[in-house]
């Protein structure tokens, strides 16, 4: 069914990445950046995965193994919520969605597979919880920008303004049945659509029509460095913790035990976070991986970068003790300055 999908995304220019799973450019990219900022965009995040718990004790379960407090969340709310280790540190960052008899988990592409044998292997014979992959049967699209609301209210969708944030429902677009939820996934307004494959090529057309924009991952991937919205095996992996990622708003501190608890309670507690994700501007281009240096010091490390328009920015983990927004650096043969990203927080709580 994908394919169908993807058939109408070719008849508006799209290219693929080389292994084919993701629509990597529309052709469109400095327009659909600028877009995304003033109007409506729409980019398939098909290719993440989807998980669904259902069982009596799911709540309690997701609870259990998560960063954020999932007990008392009743149907239609959402939140985002981290896998973590047990010694802390980040295994993946992903959008939980309360139903009436399951909970949806939007997950990262790459850690579909993963999460999967995690979640299972956590399920005891007395847990009323399952844990199935759902991932095919659906499509995934954000839309993203300020206009998102009008734009499908043009097109006859006119109950948004009652979706409150971190809230979702589900709604009959074009005679389509499909979970809409409020939120990017970005810093930036819109909504998350989550719907049957089979109809998918019949909302993306509808949407497009509409006059939103259709933007690739290349876009999505400019759009998510600039917000500091950190993604896994750049800035979330096993060798940081979700308070050194800024992502203090998927982290419930009054909630019981989880995975991982006593390492993020006692680092808020003793104020103990070591480094910092940081957005940089720099002068030019460089490769993630590379070394950042202040002072003759070494300080941090690139984890993401990219080119908008000859305005070169990425993503960094930076040394607490060296400094934070305004900090003068040098990344390989660029120089650079740590900047404010909107998407990440580093006030303790």
């Amino acid at each position: 069914m994908i394919q169908k999908l993807r058939q109408i995304q070719h008849q508006s220019g799209s290219v693929p990445t080389k292994d084919q799973t993701v629509i990597d450019s529309f052709g469109n990219d400095v327009e659909g950046l600028k877009m995304a900022y003033e109007q409506a965009v729409i980019c398939d995040l098909s290719h993440w995965g989807l998980l669904k718990l259902t069982g009596d004790d799911r709540l309690r379960f997701l609870h259990n193994q998560t960063t954020n407090s999932i007990n008392k969340l009743s149907p239609g709310l959402a939140c985002e919520t981290i896998f973590i280790n047990s010694i802390g540190r980040i295994i993946d960052l992903v959008t939980a969605y309360i139903t009436n008899d399951s909970i949806l988990i939007l997950v990262s592409p790459n850690r579909r597979y993963f999460l999967m044998e995690w979640i299972d292997r956590y399920i005891f014979p007395m847990d009323k919880v399952k844990i199935t992959d759902i991932s095919e049967e659906n499509a995934v699209f954000s839309l993203i920008g300020p206009k998102c609301t009008s734009f499908l209210k043009e097109g006859g969708i006119n109950d948004l303004a009652e979706l409150p944030p971190k809230n979702h429902r589900l709604m009959t677009v074009g005679g389509v049945s499909m979970r809409v939820a409020e939120g990017s996934g970005l810093d930036i307004s819109g909504y998350t659509l989550i719907i049957p494959i089979n109809q998918a090529k019949t909302v993306w057309g509808q949407l497009t029509q509409l006059g939103i924009v259709p933007i690739g991952n290349r876009v999505w991937e400019q759009l998510r460095i600039r917000q500091g919205r950190p993604v896994c095996n750049k800035e979330l992996t096993e060798d940081y913790n979700p308070l050194e990622a800024g992502l203090w708003r998927a982290i419930s501190f009054n909630k019981g035990c989880y995975i991982g608890q006593e390492t993020i309670a006692r680092l808020n507690t003793y104020k103990g976070v070591r480094q910092k994700l940081w957005g940089v501007k720099l002068s030019q281009e460089v490769s993630p991986g590379t070394l950042i240096v202040s002072g003759g010091r070494k300080v941090g490390i690139l984890t993401s970068c990219t080119n908008i328009d000859q305005d070169f920015l990425g993503l960094a983990y930076i040394r607490t003790k060296a400094g934070g927004v305004g900090l003068n650096i040098q990344v390989g043969k660029a120089t650079g300055q740590v900047i404010e990203i909107p998407f990440v927080n580093h006030e303790y709580h």
